[in-house]
């Protein structure tokens, strides 16, 4: 109603200030809450649009209200319906309790109005109460707002009047200097704004019994809330038709009967029909009928009555007595049979009542009197009613019935519902217990996997175990309880911070290494090489890798040797794509009119590289897949013919190849 409204805005506007970061308005929650509010779903239980805790609550508080104005507007549509409360006594529910008090309160008010009191109720009841009571007094009362209506401004006031309108800011519309507001709403106690009539809660809507009122801005919807009923089903425009249970073949009429289409039900109609003096019961049989047993009966007077199979004859009369009749002490007439008189009546303990030549038995509750047998038989309430005694199962039982729950769930105290079983409190699981609805569902901490045998015991993943446990770690993978540990090759590499990886040490970077001064250290994956050269007879050493040609005297030995001998490093995995440029040479500057050769001239015994030429010098490749880790040292010779001139150069390279995969490393 009006309160919890008030109270959650004051809630939305608190809540807006605590999380402004959230990407959903909690206008947005607030809307989701009255939506499901509608479906009537349960408010504690909704489906969250987001991880905030003030969304979830904007949610349960908005559905909350939605709920509760609805339960009580049908207390209110109750009170003005039939004017009692009564038919909300046999229940004590939540919805119940609301709907109750509000719709005494509105009888509250429609008293204080039949006695010509003031609709502001004086009593001290509660909030909410005091706003229905005062809703269904004002509902009633000749003029609702209690205020004589305005005058209409005179011809000469008219530009008073637009000017009166300007000045009043109303929300919606002006007429002759007041505010007015559209149909579905009533000015506010300021005179100036308009708010939204809730139909539903003053009794103006026209609502037939069996739909609910739903209010709406500036107006309000019907909704049917009561089932159609065997027989019937609800269409498109609200109203409930008949089944045709014959059309449709969901009868359970046999095959010697036929079907025949009632409202909201069908009848079983025999196919043969009996001949003359026969009757057919329920199921098709022809009962002979006794002729003699007819008002007028059929026989003259002066004769008796004798039924036959079909028929019946007349004799003159003799003193014989029928069914529930005998004859009197003096023999001269029939009269009728007690068959209630004695202490064992033919009702077998139930009321009996006399009838004349017959009798009638009036039954115990969970009983009916059977016309054809003329006895009580039991009434199956779970066959009658099926659904609308318990909430599970349901078992007749001789003159009752009795309620039980299934797995998961114990009886109620109303012996009817069944209420959810928390298996958890007896600790059924080895770690972690979350109840769920009928039953239970047992959870494991990381690390752990729920057993396959029996559902609730906790075991230890093995995660190198795993499918995936070779990729868990790049080298080695320790399981423990609950977790595991990856561990690196002893020398060369250390465990990455996301403790999977293997990072290889740089040696020479971290001065881990043996090399001598006289030594360079190159480092390699999983460790490093400690190398040095000297420069061959008629060279000088000019870098740290290269060696130059001492001046010569034009012999042609001394001319023939290479310019210059550089050395290079190089180092790559095993299994590397085929082909892959590794080296390329060149002039450090060209010329139009370069001639160009390359070619390995030593170290290539494998076969596993080969010299390309390329546009201003030439590359080395690898042609063939090296699968072992192993060093080469390469020759590679490159002849550059410029301007008639011969030059050679001499590239030294060494390669180590590594493993690809740490696996291949052994400690």
């Amino acid at each position: 109603m009006d309160l919890s409204v008030i109270v959650l805005l004051s809630l939305c506007g608190f809540l807006r200030g605590q999380e402004t970061t959230d990407p959903i308005s909690l206008d947005d929650c607030c809307k989701d809450g009255k939506e499901r509010g509608q479906e009537s779903q349960d408010c504690t239980s909704l489906p969250l649009i987001s991880e905030s805790t003030t969304c979830r609550i904007a949610q349960e508080q908005c559905c909350t209200a939605v709920l509760e104005d609805n339960v009580c507007t049908s207390g209110i549509n109750m009170a003005k319906d039939q004017g009692s409360c009564d038919a909300l006594l046999s229940s004590s529910t939540c919805e119940t309790k609301t709907a109750k008090t509000c719709c005494e309160c509105c009888l509250l008010g429609r008293a204080a109005q039949e006695r010509g009191l003031s609709c502001d109720l004086t009593l001290a009841v509660w909030y909410q109460c005091g706003l229905v009571s005062r809703a269904c007094c004002v509902d009633r009362s000749p003029n609702s707002d209690g205020k004589p209506a305005p005058e209409l401004p005179s011809q000469g006031d008219a530009q008073n009047t637009e000017e009166q309108c300007k000045a009043a800011g109303c929300s919606q519309s002006c007429v002759n200097g007041s505010c007015t507001c559209s149909v579905g709403y009533k000015l506010k106690a300021d005179r100036k704004t308009c708010e939204d009539i809730n139909e539903c809660l003053l009794g103006s809507h026209q609502c037939s019994g069996g739909e609910r009122c739903i209010n709406t801005l500036g107006s309000f919807r019907c909704q049917r809330v009561i089932s159609c009923g065997t027989g019937y089903e609800l269409t498109d425009n609200n109203k409930c038709e008949d089944i045709d249970e014959c059309e449709t073949s969901t009868h359970n009429c046999g095959a010697e009967l036929e079907c025949q289409n009632t409202v909201g039900s069908f009848r079983c109609r025999p196919r043969m029909q009996c001949g003359v003096g026969f009757i057919q019961d329920a199921l098709g049989s022809c009962i002979d009928i006794n002729e003699c047993l007819s008002v007028t009966g059929p026989c003259p007077s002066g004769h008796m009555c004798f039924n036959t199979v079909g028929s019946y004859t007349c004799q003159r009369h003799s003193v014989t007595c029928g069914r529930g009749y005998h004859l009197n002490a003096d023999g001269s007439r029939c009269v009728d049979i007690d068959e209630c008189a004695g202490p064992d009546n033919s009702c077998d303990g139930h009321g009996c009542i006399n009838l004349v030549g017959s009798f009638r038995c009036e039954c115990r509750a969970g009983f009916i009197f059977n016309s054809i047998s003329r006895s009580c038989e039991d009434i199956n309430e779970c066959r009658n009613y099926p659904g609308r005694l318990c909430a599970h199962k349901c078992e007749n039982i001789l003159g009752s019935y009795k309620c039980s729950c299934t797995m998961g769930f114990k009886l109620s105290a109303d012996g009817r519902n069944c209420d959810d079983l928390n298996e958890c409190e007896s600790s059924p699981c080895s770690q972690e217990c979350a109840n769920v609805y009928g039953s239970y569902q047992c959870y494991c901490r990381r690390g752990y996997q729920l057993s396959d045998v029996d559902g609730i015991t906790c075991e230890d993943i093995d995660e190198c175990a795993l499918p995936t446990g070779g990729h868990i770690c790049s080298y080695r993978c320790h399981n423990t309880p609950g977790s595991f540990h990856c561990t690196c090759p002893i020398t060369g590499y250390a465990l990455a911070p996301n403790g999977r990886s293997c990072q290889d040490i740089d040696e020479c970077v971290t001065s881990t290494h043996s090399c001598s001064e006289s030594e360079s250290c190159f480092n390699i994956q999983g460790g490093y090489k400690c190398l040095n050269f000297d420069c061959p007879a008629n060279y000088r050493r000019s870098g740290d890798t290269r060696c130059e040609r001492l001046p010569c005297n034009q012999t042609s030995e001394c001319l023939a040797l290479p310019v210059r001998i550089t050395y290079y490093h190089l180092t790559f995995p095993t299994k590397i794509p085929i082909p892959t440029n590794i080296f390329r040479m060149g002039p450090s500057n060209s010329a139009l009119g370069d001639d160009i050769e390359v070619a390995i001239v030593d170290g290539n015994q494998g076969g596993y590289f080969a010299a390309k030429r390329v546009e201003h010098g030439g590359i080395l490749v690898v042609q063939k897949p090296i699968a072992l880790p192993q060093d080469f040292e390469i020759s590679l010779e490159m002849k550059l013919r410029r301007f008639g001139h011969l030059s050679v150069y001499l590239f030294k390279i060494r390669l180590f190849v590594t493993p690809d995969e740490l696996s291949h490393v052994s400690e």
